[in-house]
């Protein structure tokens, strides 16, 4: 396999007409963005069943299946594990991916988002069992799951079910490679160890990883002011002997023309590149005032449908900045959703926090420094 062969598609946050609802997609651009893309020799493409509310995989049909002859491209789609009531439904939402997709097979298909509330879905509902026989009739020629928990967790799904895998797909990127609370280094070796492929979502851990504070900013212009940040935030990934994919997901032109440079023109990273990442990543820890990566799981869990995910990135941006403006974001988001002050602190959402943030405790936080004013990080 070739560095290059490493660059995946993300279908997860593609161009919007409409960037309040995730359903408007601009299928224009996206067909102009796979064209690129496939006319360079890249041909993964990442989605889900939830993923732009089930339209990330009716895009794909159009921008891809419809045309592209089969065998060019690869598509890994999800079963979504926290809507599995029973058995019947593994069959339902394989025949609906399927459908919406255009296809009769996936290239791979994953156990959505394996964490400990999800984990006990797919347990009653035998997907794991399901997701073999998947590969054991040809509708998918690889497999696995996405992961979203302690390594601790991780050890004993892989210690249970790894033998009938090919892959795990983890969160995994420079900011959280050590991270206690997210443990990406240590999932990786335990990947390893059963033998297991890596493939790397979230690599820019949601955008905060390229939204820094104009410090950071500085600091890697300084170092070489040749490659952005998202080049060394991908290298990171797919410096990583057994890492097979690194997903971006690329809602402009730019950042898809910039991935295809950084693949294209592929360089492992440096020790000397290792050491400065390092140091940057304890500045971003240091200036993040929530370490959220955006996913949105929390959202569908709350029962008051709190954009939290919005709320925490008008935080972090805010903390980053002497403008007042994310007040205003702030007000308007407030009006036009639901206020953050409506958090009942019923919990519900702690489970389902990729991040594992104290959501709650946190959402208090940020309705204290827009009401009171804040005072951004120097």
């Amino acid at each position: 396999m070739t560095y290059k062969s490493k660059f995946g598609f993300g279908c997860m946050r593609l161009p919007q007409t409409d960037a309040n609802d995730p359903t408007k997609i601009d299928q224009e651009l996206f067909n102009e963005m796979v064209d690129i893309y496939m006319e360079k020799g890249f041909n993964y493409f990442d989605t889900s069943y939830a993923y732009h509310n089930g339209m990330s995989e009716i895009a794909i049909r159009k921008a891809v299946v419809e045309r592209y002859p089969r065998e060019s491209f690869k598509i890994c789609d999800k079963m979504p594990t926290w809507a599995l009531t029973s058995q019947e439904d593994n069959d339902k939402f394989v025949n609906e991916m399927l459908e919406r997709l255009g296809i009769d097979y996936f290239d791979v298909f994953f156990i959505h988002n394996i964490n400990t509330p999800w984990i006990k879905n797919a347990k009653k509902a035998n997907t794991f069992e399901y997701v073999k026989k998947m590969k054991e009739n040809g509708i998918a020629k690889k497999i696995g799951f996405s992961f979203h928990d302690t390594s601790d967790l991780l050890a004993e799904v892989l210690d249970e079910y790894g033998d009938m895998f090919d892959v795990v797909q983890l969160e995994l990127n420079y900011l959280d490679w050590e991270d206690p609370s997210i443990e990406a280094h240590k999932c990786y070796d335990l990947c390893v160890e059963h033998g297991l492929d890596v493939y790397v979502m979230e690599p820019l851990k949601g955008g905060a990883i390229v939204n820094p504070s104009d410090e950071i900013k500085n600091d890697f212009k300084q170092f070489n002011p040749d490659k952005s940040i998202a080049s060394f935030a991908i290298r990171f990934c797919a410096s990583l002997e057994h890492v097979k994919i690194v997903l971006s997901g690329m809602s402009k032109m730019e950042d898809l023309l910039d991935n295809c440079d950084t693949f294209e023109n592929f360089e492992v990273l440096s020790d000397d590149e290792l050491s400065f990442l390092e140091k940057m990543a304890q500045k971003l820890a240091d200036n993040l005032a929530v370490p959220c990566s955006e996913c949105g799981y929390c959202l569908d869990a709350c029962p008051e449908m709190i954009p939290i995910q919005e709320y925490f990135n008008l935080f972090n941006r805010s903390k980053q900045t002497e403008s007042n403006i994310y007040r205003l974001y702030f007000d308007k988001l407030a009006d036009e959703k639901v206020p953050a002050e409506d958090c009942t602190y019923c919990g519900t959402c702690l489970d389902y926090c990729t991040q594992k943030i104290d959501i709650p405790e946190e959402l208090e936080k940020v309705c204290e420094h827009f009401q009171e004013g804040f005072t951004p990080y120097s």
